[in-house]
C-alpha cells in the first residue's frame, strides 16, 4: 500500500511509522502538559519514570515547549493547546524580558528571574516561538514583537564580520555556528508566517555564513567553533564536527531551497554526517568527530537521531530514492530505542554510551522539540508529501 501525492508513491513502511509517531506525539503532549506543569510553565525535566524534577526554567526550553504544543494542536491533538500556549507565552513576555526586549536565560519555578544573562541561542528560540504562536493563535502582534527583538539584535549585536554576538554566556572571543543555525530556523518560520521580506533577507545572510565560513570545504563537515573573524579556532577544537548539526543544517537547506548551491551544501553535509557520524552497530549518530573522520565523542545523545531522520525524510521526498526510504526507517528505529516503553510514561533517555549502556539521568524537556519536529516531518511525508510551510 502507498499514498500518492505531489511526490509520487510514498513507501508503505513510512506511512505505518507515521501513524505510530502521531500516536506517541499525542500521548507525549498529554503527558508533558500535565506532569510537572506549574505556575503556568512546562517542566524543565522529568525523571525517567515521570516524576517531577524541581529546577529553574530556561526560557529557550519554554519556547520549545510552546512550539511542541503548537505543532500537536496543528496535527489534531484535542488537548487545551491554545490556552496552554497563551498562558506560558504571557509569562515569558511579562517576566522574562529586559527593558530592551531581550529575553533572560532562566526563570525560577514560580516565574521570577533566576539568571538575567542574555544569550543569542535563547533569542533564536524566542523568535521561533513567536512565529509559531503567532500562526496558531492568529495574533499578528506577536510578529511585531519578533520584529522588535530582531531590531534589537541587529542594532546591538550584529557584527561587521558577519552574524551576531553570541551573548553573555558564551566565553569571550568565541563565535559559534549553532545559535546562527537556530536563527536561520526562526527567520524562515517568521517569513513563512508573516511574508515579511526582512526575515527572508536575514535567513539568506545566515545561509551565506554557513556556506562561506561554517562548512569546511575540504572535508564537507560543519565546524563548530570560530574566532572573532570567523576563522576556525586553533587546535583540535577547530576541527570538531557534530554529525547531528550536519544533518540539521542540511535539513534546513533542503526545506528552504535558497539555491542550487544550498542543495549542494546540504548534500555535502549529509554525506559527511553519514560517512563518519553513524555507528551502524548501535544504529545511532554519535556526538562528535573530527574533520578527518576520527571519532572524538562516541556517546550518542537523543537529538542527533532526530536530525538524522529529518534530513532523510526531506531527501526522500526530493529524490524518491528507496535508499533514502530505508534510511528514514533505520533512523526512526534508532530514535525509538531512546523512548520509554512503559505504558503512559512519555519520557526518554538522553545519552547512549559507547558500550551501548544508557546514562541514567532525568529526561530533558528540551528534547521534546526535537522529537516533535522529526515526527512532524514523518507525518508530512506519509501524507503523500503535502508540504507544511512551517519549519
Amino acid at each position: 500500500m502507498s499514498n500518492r501525492g505531489e511526490f509520487g508513491d510514498i513507501d508503505s513502511g513510512i506511512i505505518e511509522l507515521a501513524g505510530e509517531a502521531r500516536s506517541w506525539l499525542f500521548g507525549a503532549a498529554n503527558f508533558w502538559t500535565e506532569v510537572g506543569r506549574s505556575h503556568g510553565m512546562f517542566a524543565e525535566k522529568l525523571s525517567y519514570t515521570g516524576s517531577v524534577e524541581s529546577c529553574n526554567r530556561r526560557t529557550f526550553v519554554q519556547g520549545r515547549h510552546i512550539y511542541s504544543v503548537c505543532m500537536a494542536g496543528r496535527l489534531g491533538w484535542e488537548g487545551p493547546w491554545r490556552s496552554l500556549v497563551e498562558e506560558t507565552l504571557d509569562i515569558l513576555l511579562r517576566r522574562a524580558r529586559r527593558s530592551n526586549g531581550l529575553f533572560v536565560h532562566s526563570l525560577t519555578c514560580d516565574g521570577q528571574i533566576a539568571d538575567p544573562r542574555v544569550d543569542l541561542y535563547d533569542q533564536a528560540f524566542m523568535l521561533f516561538m513567536l512565529a509559531h504562536a503567532a500562526d496558531v493563535l492568529q495574533r499578528n502582534e506577536l510578529i511585531d514583537i519578533a520584529a522588535d527583538l530582531t531590531d534589537t539584535l541587529q542594532r546591538e549585536w550584529q557584527l561587521p564580520e558577519g552574524g551576531f554576538f553570541e551573548g553573555e554566556i558564551t566565553p569571550a572571543g568565541i563565535r559559534l555556528q549553532n545559535p546562527h543555525m537556530h536563527l536561520l530556523e526562526a527567520f524562515i518560520a517568521l517569513h513563512n508566517v508573516s511574508g515579511r521580506e526582512r526575515f527572508l533577507a536575514l535567513a539568506e545572510d545566515i545561509v551565506g555564513l554557513c556556506e562561506n565560513f561554517f562548512v569546511d570545504q575540504k572535508s564537507g563537515g560543519l565546524l563548530e567553533y570560530f574566532d572573532r573573524s570567523l576563522c576556525p579556532v586553533d587546535g583540535d577544537k577547530g576541527s570538531i564536527v557534530e554529525p547531528g548539526h550536519c544533518f540539521e543544517w542540511a535539513w534546513l537547506l533542503e526545506k528552504a531551497r535558497f539555491s542550487s548551491d544550498s542543495l549542494h551544501t546540504a548534500d555535502m553535509l549529509t554525506h559527511f554526517g553519514r560517512t563518519w557520524g553513524i555507528d551502524r552497530s548501535r544504529n545511532v549518530a554519535v556526538n562528535e568527530v573530527y574533520t578527518d573522520g576520527k571519532i572524538r565523542n562516541a556517546t550518542a545523545r537523543l537529538w542527533p537521531q532526530t536530525e538524522r531522520m529529518k534530513v532523510a525524510l526531506v531527501r526522500y521526498l526530493r529524490k524518491s530514492d528507496p535508499v533514502e526510504a530505508e534510511e528514514v526507517k533505520l533512523s526512526y528505529l534508532g530514535l525509538r530505542q531512546y523512548l520509554n516503553k512503559s505504558d503512559g510514561i512519555f519520557t526518554w533517555r538522553d545519552k547512549l554510551d559507547p558500550e551501548g549502556n544508557w546514562v541514567k539521568e532525568p529526561a530533558p524537556g528540551s528534547s521534546l522539540y526535537h522529537i516533535v519536529c522529526a515526527y512532524n516531518e514523518l507525518i508530512i511525508a506519509a501524507n503523500a508529501g503535502f508540504v507544511d510551510k512551517h519549519l
